[in-house]
């Protein structure tokens, strides 16, 4: 696909949302030296949180009307995460919230749907039964 100036925007948007979601959430928890939970989603993805742990969350722009979004999340390390989301743009769409079971050495994984469109801001609160718990996300609006 050619870089024309809203696809290079709303990637520039997404990257330096990204950039801003992963320096607010350094602090809620130090990442372990293991590797990533999540792949990296590509050229793709608007958000990438390879792993953190403990509560935190993130925020991000650039969601495109006309593509499919689908966010997935992953964990592990014992208890559950819980996650809410929130679409700015179109509050009365925001996913219903979810806990998800985070077993001790092999992760578990869940990708929720959240359909076209949605633009705009979102964001999405993760609730961590314990500060080591281990979690990822990426949301992704392929083309």
């Amino acid at each position: 696909m050619k870089n024309t100036p809203t696809h290079t925007t709303r990637k520039a948007v997404a990257l330096a949302a990204a950039a801003a979601a992963l320096a607010l959430t350094a602090g809620a928890g130090q990442a372990s030296a293991t590797e990533a939970l999540l792949p990296h989603p590509g050229p793709d993805g608007l958000i990438w949180i390879p792993e953190i742990t403990g509560s935190s969350g993130f925020v991000s722009g650039g969601l495109n009307a006309h593509l499919d979004t689908f966010t997935t999340f992953a964990c592990e390390g014992g208890g559950t995460i819980e996650v809410t989301f929130h679409l700015y743009n179109q509050p009365t769409r925001d996913p219903a919230p979810f806990t998800l079971t985070c077993p001790t050495g092999t992760p578990s994984t869940i990708t929720v749907p959240l359909g076209t469109g949605l633009s705009g801001s979102f964001g999405a609160e993760v609730t961590a039964s314990s500060p080591s718990t281990r979690w990822g996300a990426v949301v992704v609006q392929p083309e």
